[in-house]
């Protein structure tokens, strides 16, 4: 068996940020298998796209016969489960891609990972690993009092988005305790960084900011968040899939909860610092619109387990890693206006009409 990751959904953005820093880290080879859907960028990677260990494939988790050969070809020891439709907003507006992705790909991902898996023998066997990515929206919302979600917080979905999460953590779980295939899982908080598609709440208003347009804040803005930088997102990852004990989930968070609107007022500040200035502050730009229907009103991680056992921590302060985050979108516009042409512009015409 060759030293080949398979990674699903490797053109998103946690996806590239995660083989980016595996191919500088390690040896490993890594293959990325992305269906391309509007947040898939391969220009996220082009720093590897020409790197002999890097190989880009261009299909669906749901196709069953392309992971079949994919895996019969490349023999990985390991798969990471990205792919996913992962935008709340969406999931609202139209919850059927997000059933057919997250629901049937990760099952039909499932069954021909268990027959490869099925046909091991030996150490290869025993090493092999599927680590499955999934996020805190699974187990709801708190209130303000309550304690950060542990790994043991019962599942609460309240969106399209997470319940069609919660529905592929309950599969891989099970085929886990069913078949014994060896699987680990990961429930992240809001993840921030380079990459990002620009309808994500961070990225949208570093853009709308350095532009001088509206900053469209939910509700009353006071919805609370844990943001986690993306490359501690993917080092923390990267632990669970060397250490990890098999069936276990390892909850990742930044230890940094924020409400959405101390959010933008901070990107407002370091984009008047860093960019061009205008008239007046930024933060005269926001604009509150009416909230997200079934909007969580807190979540925040407890990552002290994968602390514990593991030993990481984040190496980013939200200060730290928000100023890199905003000084990287203002400092890339020929990829800012790759992903926000055509499309994307339509999209978010349509979401903030009202």
């Amino acid at each position: 068996m060759e030293n080949t990751i398979i990674v699903t959904g490797g053109a998103g953005f946690i996806g590239s940020n995660f083989i980016l820093q595996s191919i500088e880290r390690d040896s490993t080879s890594i293959v990325n298998l992305d269906k391309l859907t509007y947040a898939g960028n391969l220009r996220n990677l082009e720093a590897v796209a020409n790197e002999r260990r890097y190989e880009f494939v261009h299909g669906d988790i749901a196709d069953r016969t392309l992971v079949r050969r994919l895996l019969e070809r490349r023999k990985p020891p390991a798969i990471v489960h990205f792919a996913a439709e992962s935008h709340v907003d969406r999931s609202i507006r139209g919850p059927d891609d997000f059933i057919r992705t997250n629901v049937d790909g990760t099952f039909a991902l499932l069954e021909e990972v268990r027959a490869y898996w099925g046909n091991l023998a030996g150490q290869e066997r025993i090493d092999f690993r599927f680590l499955h990515v999934s996020t805190d929206e699974v187990y709801g919302s708190l209130g303000p009092e309550d304690p950060p979600f542990s790994e043991t917080t019962p599942y609460s979905p309240n969106s399209p988005y997470a319940a069609s999460k919660a529905a592929s953590d309950h599969f891989v779980r099970a085929y886990h305790h069913t078949y014994g295939l060896p699987v680990l899982t990961t429930n992240c908080s809001n993840n921030y960084g380079r990459f990002q598609f620009p309808e994500k709440l961070i990225p949208l208003m570093i853009l709308n900011a350095r532009d001088g347009k509206p900053l469209p804040v939910y509700g009353d803005g006071q919805n609370v968040r844990d943001w986690l930088y993306v490359e501690d997102h993917c080092e923390a990852i990267a632990a669970v899939l060397a250490r990890g004990t098999v069936g276990q989930t390892y909850n990742i968070g930044g230890w940094n909860e924020r409400r959405n609107i101390d959010i933008v007022e901070t990107v407002c500040d370091l984009v008047d610092e860093i960019a061009v200035p205008l008239g007046a502050p930024r933060r005269t730009l926001i604009t509150f619109v009416k909230d997200r229907p079934g909007h969580d009103r807190r979540y925040a991680m407890d990552a002290t387990k994968i602390e514990r056992e593991l030993g990481w921590r984040p190496r980013e302060t939200f200060e730290s890693g928000i100023r890199k985050t905003v000084r990287w979108y203002l400092e890339n516009e020929e990829w800012v206006r790759d992903v926000t042409s055509g499309s994307y512009r339509q999209w978010i015409e349509t979401h903030y009409s009202s």
